[in-house]
């Protein structure tokens, strides 16, 4: 993209209380209705009015499927509306990030729910065989949103190191228990099997329907990536990214966020086909105006990606979403400004939130939304 700081989305937007409660066969109340209808004209969707005919509606498949594609709609519109160059659709199709990928592939069995971050859990499972490939898990959201979005899309996906550091491994170290006797050794080559095998057998499957599909830029999450900082475990996720997004005509990037960057820098340019590295950034960061690293701490990191010769894009987390803090334009542009110091060339700064927006309300995050734009913009001036 030609454009100076680009915006875009990281991933998940909160699901309406409309959505989650019509999809799960409840009756809505008349403020949750009119909520909808509030966003709706907000929005500016063409015939809103027929999603509030389907939320009167009682529960049937076809009521359940009509609010999932409305709220994908809505979330479309939300962020093309706030003014974001790259967008998809909050994952509104989505239970969870790692949930809604286990549970369309064989081999898994879920045991329980466990905390994520923000009082927010996950159901986590045991893999207790070989996973296998049982249905498209995110095409059906991608072409949806292919034919509703403007802007450009990059689609969410959960990648391979995150998936099998939060499962049981039960399955491969059954396995390997009477050929490995070192347990250390024993776990290492289990989950490398393991990783390898939902590579191949699950997620390059899936990649290459998407890309057939039409589907040009693919986002890697891998929130776990600096779980296990040695150097074993970060050369094997490496290796594992490589290996899935290997010989696909399509551009791949990498988010990373509440992560040890020092550790992930010193890999970083050993990602082949990686275009952007989506980091988190304002988290860390002061509130106070200005351009000098004495107020943009929360950037120094930067500069270890820097110096290890990492040479690609990146996406600059300059909203924090987990407080409903509201950053001022002017604050988003300094941000922008004091990274394009440290890198030294504003093209490669793509304007981003930290992550998803899925623990605010809409509200917040269509405010936020809008001043990262706005601070884009600024930012773009004052390099004029």
């Amino acid at each position: 993209m030609d454009k100076l700081f680009p915006t875009q989305e990281i991933g998940s937007l909160a699901k309406p209380r409309w959505r989650v409660k019509a999809y799960r066969g409840d009756q809505l109340s008349e403020e949750e209705i009119a909520e909808a209808v509030k966003w709706g004209m907000l929005l500016g969707i063409e015939n809103f009015n027929q999603l509030v005919k389907v939320l009167k509606e009682k529960d049937s498949p076809g009521r359940r499927r009509a609010v999932l594609e409305w709220s994908a709609k809505y979330a479309i519109k939300m962020f093309e509306k706030a003014g974001l160059d790259i967008v998809f659709d909050g994952e509104q199709w989505r239970s969870e990030m790692y949930e809604h990928v286990v549970r369309r592939t064989a081999g898994f069995t879920f045991l329980g729910y466990v905390k994520s971050f923000d009082y927010r859990y996950f159901r986590k499972a045991a893999c207790v065989e070989k996973p296998r490939y049982l249905k498209p898990f995110y095409l059906e959201e991608f072409v949806f949103a292919k034919e509703n979005a403007e802007r450009e899309l990059k689609v969410p996906f959960t990648g391979p190191y995150t998936i099998t550091d939060w499962t049981f491994n039960e399955y491969y170290e059954k396995k390997l228990a009477v050929s490995i006797k070192d347990f250390k050794r024993r776990k290492f080559e289990a989950r490398r099997e393991f990783i390898f095998d939902l590579i191949r057998n699950v997620l390059r499957p899936e990649i290459k329907r998407l890309v057939d599909a039409g589907a040009r830029w693919i986002q890697i999450d891998e929130p776990a990536a600096t779980t296990n900082p040695t150097d074993e475990e970060m050369e094997l996720f490496v290796e594992a990214f490589n290996e899935t997004v290997k010989g696909f005509n399509c551009k791949f990037s990498l988010h990373n966020c509440y992560s040890d960057y020092a550790v992930l820098a010193k890999y970083a340019c050993e990602l082949h086909n990686c275009s952007q590295l989506s980091l988190e950034f304002a988290n860390r960061d002061s509130r106070e105006m200005g351009v000098g690293s004495n107020v943009r701490k929360g950037y120094e990191d930067l500069r270890l990606f820097e110096d290890y010769g990492y040479d690609k894009n990146y996406g600059l987390g300059v909203i924090d979403v987990h407080t409903d803090f509201i950053e001022p334009p002017e604050l988003v542009r300094d941000r922008i400004l004091h990274a394009a110091k440290i890198i030294k060339d504003p093209h490669r700064i793509y304007a981003s939130t930290d992550c998803g927006l899925r623990t605010r309300s809409w509200t917040v995050s269509f405010q936020k939304l809008k001043n990262l734009v706005s601070g884009a913009e600024l930012a773009r001036k004052a390099l004029e």
